[in-house]
């Protein structure tokens, strides 16, 4: 029987899988061979968009005559998830040896929409680069004093967890699979990578929460995740140790996935952050990251599930007065001495910059450094220090030029990321999914690029928005486009210049703060004094950080004249008057960027304000509200930080331009 197609509670956003969207589809006559579970979830698919738009759909029980498409199960080699495309006789064929491949291959029927049914065109192979296309959600089960229903969480509550316990919205959790696997997801962790309490339970005696909504989510094909805790044993088993070569400890854990299995067969795996900002891991113990993942990976091993060990690893209570201690060091210098140890089942899960999501850092070292070793590389699409979603950021173009970054003449992140491409996830209960409307960009090219990351950002962005409002005229798509695509570059000129990074308020870290961080222990400095700013990383007289990468980057970020500009800062402490590749001085590109910022921010308010009457009225003003917000925000940044330099320097603006 076709699965219905789940139906989304009233005033949430359809985001980019509106009915309208299915309207190419929905208005022919389709056939569908095969069966299995997720074959029914394309067959339901199919049959929404037919009663909305007047087509047919049949089975293979009925083969006769012409379809105008056929979407069909078959023999291949293109595994479980790929799929042909092909046109010929006025028909339209999607192939799959699978069911995620089948319905992956009516997604993207859907994102071609009438191009899928003309002319004629040979077959076209379909299949992802990465096998794992995963979101971390940081979603506790009970409220958090601090961090709250959801941890850097800026779309309303998780949609998962409620008051303590399972939020029971099933029918929105399988629409969330839904939009997800439109845009090539397939996998994701239910809970916070910092597991207290609350979230620790769900291992064991609160897994049936856990199955619910792996129930929910599976017709889509995702499979579910859960981050834990390396100290389980002790806080959930009672025993007196967590040591991983101990071997009770060994059969605790065996025990407990054998469990986790019986509940949710297809269960994906761990996900770990251990010895990371206070949470326990095998340091205690006297042993490694590779004997604590390789811990997990056996008790994994029998099932064919994965265990995601973070390597987040820094010293977090470091002394400001150190220049020694570097933070862009840490992952590198803990985990490299490791490379070969650990196990098939576990994959390092490397966030993409040496820092912590910054709008401008450098790919970190670490991905090119481990050829022996399973790496997943992790990206933050959540805005934490990107706006927050309460500003426009499109960040499709900086994920796209660090999968695209080659570590030496080899590899690009993408082909080294064998372990997947992990995003921390922007969702939530909000009406509009990610709070910030626009923001839902972000969360489809986050899928789009795991599925295929050397695609075109701008081509996906505008798959995006040709989902997302079907039926916009011109003037609309290109306004959309207008104000996303400069976005992210638009926040950088407007918050911390030249790669320098961290210039935000402490612990919510929205808003500026140019010395917020400056004096504290988590290792987040710019060292700005009189005669100039940034840090030296350089082998030669630093703390040796740029000797981590291989060649050509090592020399090239080892040299004021040859690191590129947008980078100079976090690899060099330079005086105010060095002059720039673009010609202008450091200060005064500070100074010119932050205007410029602004600026920008209020031309794209300006192009938003003119789409009112095409864009529906309620997105329409969510959006618009964000936007004085933003400006307000960016002002802000440009006044405070301007002004911090001025002071700093004594060097006036050169278009003597107003600076408090």
């Amino acid at each position: 029987m076709p699965l219905p197609v789940p139906v989304l509670p009233e005033g949430v956003d359809p985001a980019w899988l509106p009915p309208a969207a299915f309207r190419a589809v929905g208005g022919r006559r389709t056939l569908i061979r095969g069966s299995g579970p997720l074959v029914e979830t394309v067959h339901g698919e199919v049959a929404e968009a037919c009663r909305s738009f007047g087509g047919r759909v049949v089975r293979d029980a009925v083969a006769d005559g012409s379809y105008d498409l056929v979407l069909g199960l078959g023999t291949g080699e293109l595994g479980d998830e790929g799929f042909t495309l092909a046109r010929a006789g006025g028909t339209t064929t999607v192939t799959a040896s699978g069911g995620r491949g089948l319905l992956y291959g009516l997604f993207h029927v859907v994102r071609l929409g009438e191009a899928a049914f003309l002319d004629e065109w040979a077959p076209q192979i379909h299949r992802p680069a990465l096998a794992l296309r995963m979101l971390d959600h940081w979603d506790n089960v009970a409220v958090h004093p601090v961090m709250g229903q959801v941890e850097r969480g800026y779309a309303g509550g998780s949609l998962f967890w409620r008051d303590g316990g399972a939020r029971g919205e099933l029918e929105r959790v399988r629409a969330y699979g839904r939009l997800l696997a439109a845009c090539g997801i397939n996998a994701l962790s239910v809970n916070n990578v910092n597991v207290h309490a609350a979230e620790a339970r769900l291992l064991t005696d609160r897994i049936g929460d856990v199955a619910e909504i792996a129930g929910a989510l599976r017709p889509y094909g995702i499979r579910t995740h859960l981050s834990v805790s390396f100290a389980s044993p002790v806080t959930l088993g009672g025993l007196p140790t967590a040591d991983p070569l101990d071997e009770a400890v060994r059969d605790w854990w065996a025990e407990a996935t054998r469990r986790v299995y019986e509940a949710v067969p297809d269960f994906g795996g761990y996900v770990v952050k251990a010895d990371s900002e206070g949470q326990p891991g095998p340091f205690a113990y006297g042993r490694s990251h590779a004997d604590g993942a390789n811990l997990l990976a056996a008790a994994l091993e029998p099932f064919g599930g994965t265990v995601h060990w973070r390597a987040f690893v820094y010293d977090h209570r470091q002394d400001w007065r150190d220049r020694t201690t570097d933070r862009a060091r840490a992952a590198y210098d803990h985990f490299v001495p490791l490379d070969g140890e650990f196990e098939a089942g576990a994959a390092l899960q490397v966030k993409h910059g040496p820092m912590d999501f910054q709008v401008r850092e450098p790919v970190s070292p670490l991905i090119g450094a481990m050829p022996r070793t399973r790496l997943a590389v992790e990206l933050q699409v959540t805005q934490e220090y990107t706006g927050q979603q309460r500003h426009t950021c499109w960040l499709g173009p900086m994920w796209s030029e660090v999968l695209r970054f080659r570590h030496q003449p080899g590899l690009t992140v993408a082909e080294l990321a064998r372990g997947g491409l992990v995003g921390v996830s922007n969702a939530g209960d909000d009406p509009f999914w990610t709070g910030h409307p626009l923001a839902q960009a972000n969360l489809y090219t986050f899928g789009r690029l795991a599925w295929q990351p050397d695609a075109d950002p701008g081509a996906v962005l505008d798959e995006w928005i040709a989902l997302g409002f079907p039926d916009a005229p011109a003037r609309l798509a290109d306004g959309l486009h207008a104000v996303l695509d400069g976005s992210w570059r638009t926040y950088e000129k407007y918050t911390a210049p030249l790669g320098v990074g961290f210039m935000v308020q402490p612990g919510h870290h929205y808003g500026p703060s140019v010395e917020g961080y400056e004096y504290s222990p988590w290792g987040t400095y710019h060292f700005a004094d009189r005669d100039g700013v940034g840090v030296d990383r350089g082998v030669r007289g630093g703390t040796g950080f740029a000797g981590q990468y291989g060649t050509p980057w090592a020399e090239l970020y080892e040299s004021p004249k040859t690191c590129p500009d947008e980078l100079l800062l976090f690899f060099h402490h330079v005086p105010y008057g060095h002059v720039l590749k673009s010609g202008k001085t450091v200060v005064q590109h500070i100074y010119d960027t932050h205007f410029e910022g602004v600026e920008e921010v209020e031309e794209a308010r300006a192009v938003w304000d003119s789409l009112a009457g095409l864009v529906d009225p309620a997105r329409h003003a969510r959006v618009a509200e964000r936007y004085e917000e933003q400006l307000r925000s960016a002002r802000e940044w440009r006044d405070q930080v301007n002004s911090y330099f001025f002071r700093a320097s004594g060097v006036p603006d050169a278009r003597g331009r107003r600076i408090f």
